[in-house]
């Protein structure tokens, strides 16, 4: 056995370790003395602010008074868990004792298959840190296992309850990590050692920034903000502003083709998120793409909304939306008709938008593309579990105060989805190891939020997400116009991604017997957001594809995917070879600005500089 594996890499002396802290002290007790007498004066917000916060304390109280009426119901559960964990740790306990004592003993639990947490060759070579990972991950485990809930949660609309009481414990289990604590992470031990202990002065400094940035509120720095500006780095491809209103600006990209398809490309993106996410970096951008296949692409840009839009509603959003884009857009071109695509909410948005253009003899859609978007909201997935009528309360009185939900509570949510990844390790990064976050278009974009105006949030989240009433023929109406996915014709491509956290597939899946006319579904590899953004050039992920008998689909998503063809690469060629039998022919490129719309002003526009990323 060699030295390195009886005794496991190299660690801070105690002694050594004992004066850094010292050291320590002394540095940052200046860092917070000045910040607390910069800060001195008392918070805004007042009263209203304080019974919010008391509001959520009673959001998170509710999950476990829950978990303690279901125990006392059925105990059953948690002692078995109680028992199964003792025993564990008993065994863990002996095989610790073996490695002590020079001899090999295999692990009683190992990190789950990409958990990067636990990389560190520390976490599997040191015996009192593999003992540390382990007895945690036996803990998570029987903190999952203990839950009375637990089958409640894992079928199909389980309730939200167990629901809410699985996620908060997840929370917490993750919350608890020994990586996030720099006296259980031996990269952070020795990182301090080797510094001095200037990783953690400078840690405070990064902690005391990102408070000073949030406002008081704790709002983490994912990337090097100062690397990026929409227009420069990202968001570059070329293309003018042809037509703006007061919710949206219309983008017509510059051509990269001698020709074109005659029928343009509108994209709408989500307004919850700004549109560059299709247009990060050239190599992987989505519009760049698009253009270079031969389409005459138009984006809509919409506003980050202040208070002075606060009832601004859904139906305005249709209207100053996607159909006051078609309108520029034949303006603009001369043609009437174009295909759409819509991405996340933006999809949701174009849903509305086919049904509206059906219900009034309107044939301008040459077919439909939904990129990630939910029509069936009876499964949103973990998004779903901060809709009910205690969270909603909450938004309202946000909303209510403000005109608008804050960007920065919206991102909130969705980083504590994927805690690990979008909290925890920057965390360690930023505060423990006291560095700067590695500079990431995408984690840039994440960043940049926006907000939602308070009318069209509220019925968006009580009309489609509590009461799901997009899925009934007439559930909802737009502008006087009762909304019905059955009577869409329209060809429609559906393309889901398998690990999504936001529309899940299997609740997106639901689409394909929503609309009356053929439809295509196309399953891409990761998330919500990477297998959406997948360039063919980087031959990652894959994608599967089905087409029934008939073009019909089984009832279910499982039954779909156990007959689709899984197939390498991207998506992107097989969509762009549907999309392509509905562009008509091939005619001249056109040029923004030599249309019937003169130009306000170049891509990205003013509309996507909005916000309050600093």
């Amino acid at each position: 056995m060699s030295s390195k594996e009886k005794n496991g890499p190299k660690l801070p002396d105690p002694v050594e370790l004992a004066k850094t802290w010292e050291a320590i002290a002394a540095k940052t007790r200046t860092l917070i003395e000045g910040f607390v007498a910069k800060h001195a004066q008392a918070p805004e917000g007042g009263p209203q602010e304080t019974g919010s916060r008391a509001a959520e304390a009673a959001i998170l109280l509710r999950p476990l008074q829950t978990f303690i009426e279901r125990t006392g119901k059925d105990p059953s559960r948690l002692v078995a868990a109680q028992i199964g964990f003792w025993q564990d740790t008993l065994t863990l306990w002996q095989r610790a004792g073996m490695r002590a004592m020079g001899l090999q003993a295999e692990p009683v639990i190992k990190p789950s298959k990409g958990d990067k947490r636990f990389q560190d060759e520390a976490w599997s070579e040191n015996p009192v840190f593999d003992f540390i990972k382990q007895s945690y991950l036996l803990t998570a485990k029987y903190v999952a296992e203990s839950l009375p809930a637990n089958e409640a949660i894992s079928t199909a609309g389980g309730d939200q309850r167990g629901q809410q009481l699985e996620f908060y414990a997840r929370q917490f289990v993750d919350a608890m990590s020994p990586t996030n604590f720099a006296a259980t992470n031996p990269a952070v031990l020795r990182e301090t050692v080797d510094s001095g202990g200037e990783n953690l002065v400078n840690g405070l400094k990064n902690l005391l920034d990102d408070l000073e940035r949030g406002k008081g509120k704790l709002r983490i720095k994912m990337t090097d903000l100062e690397r990026f500006e929409v227009g420069k780095n990202v968001g570059t491809s070329a293309g003018k502003v042809v037509f703006e209103n007061e919710l949206m600006q219309l983008i017509q990209y510059e051509p990269a083709t001698d020709t074109v398809y005659e029928k343009p490309l509108l994209i709408i993106p989500p307004w919850i998120n700004k549109f560059y996410i299709l247009d990060l970096q050239p190599k992987n951008s989505f519009i760049k793409w698009a253009v270079e296949q031969g389409h005459t692409v138009f984006v809509i840009s919409w506003v980050n909304p202040g208070s002075s839009l606060s009832e601004k509603r859904f139906d305005d959003y249709l209207l100053e939306g996607p159909l006051a884009a078609l309108d520029a857009i034949e303006q603009a071109t001369g043609v009437r008709g174009a295909n759409l695509v819509g991405y996340c909410l933006g999809g949701t948005l174009l849903s509305c938008t086919m049904a509206y253009l059906a219900a009034k003899g309107d044939n301008r859609a040459k077919s439909a593309t939904y990129f990630a978007a939910l029509a069936d909201f009876s499964e949103p997935g973990e998004l779903g579990l901060f809709i009910d009528d205690e969270h909603l309360a909450l938004i309202d009185q946000q909303m209510e105060r403000d005109g608008y939900l804050d960007g920065a509570t919206m991102a909130s949510t969705f980083n504590a989805l994927r805690s690990n990844d979008l909290i925890w390790s920057f965390v360690i990064n930023n505060y423990l190891m006291g560095k700067q976050p590695f500079p990431f278009d995408l984690l840039y974009w994440n960043s940049d939020s926006t907000r939602m105006p308070k009318a069209m949030h509220r019925f968006y989240l009580r009309e489609m997400y509590v009461k799901n009433r997009l899925v009934e023929a007439g559930g909802i109406t737009l502008d006087g116009v009762a909304i019905d996915l059955g009577a869409v014709q329209t060809p429609a491509c559906i393309i889901s991604t398998k690990d999504d956290h936001i529309a899940p597939w299997q609740a997106t899946y639901r689409s394909v017997h929503l609309y009356g006319g053929p439809v295509r579904f196309l399953l891409g590899g990761s998330g919500h957001i990477a297998g959406i953004i997948n360039p063919p050039g980087a031959n990652k992920y894959g994608y599967w594809s089905h087409i029934g008998a008939n073009g019909e689909f089984p009832a279910s998503a499982d039954a779909w995917f156990e007959g689709a063809q899984y197939q390498e690469g991207s998506w992107w060629p097989e969509w762009k070879s549907w999309v392509r039998r509905y562009g008509g022919k091939k005619i001249a490129a056109r040029i923004p600005g030599e249309g019937g719309l003169s130009i306000i002003e170049d891509a990205p526009g003013r509309y996507v500089q909005m916000g309050d990323l600093t």
